[in-house]
């Protein structure tokens, strides 16, 4: 055999290899991105849950009757009445 021909059989052979773990390693990427992308969506899950939990605490902790109850039970605080009220003009 031609020392032409066993070149090119050999340069085939190592384009080959070099192909494959190629394949390999461009698999096992894809399954570590994969994975990562789980964990992500996971946790953006858990984040929107957690934010609607505040939102719906939010909205109870500012609702216009607990305000008041607060008002007037922990701050002592009371409706004026008309001679307590004192008007300021604008300017």
């Amino acid at each position: 055999m031609p020392i032409r021909s066993l070149l090119g059989i050999a340069v085939l052979w190592v384009g080959a290899i070099i192909s494959a773990l190629a394949v390999v390693y461009s698999t096992q990427r894809s399954r570590e991105l994969t994975a990562e992308l789980g964990r992500a969506q996971k946790t953006r899950d858990e984040l929107r849950y957690e934010q609607e939990r505040l939102l719906l605490e939010r909205g109870a902790w500012s609702a216009y009757s607990r305000v008041e109850k607060v008002a007037r039970e922990e701050l002592k605080m009371h409706m004026p009445s008309p001679s307590e009220q004192v008007l300021v003009p604008a300017e």
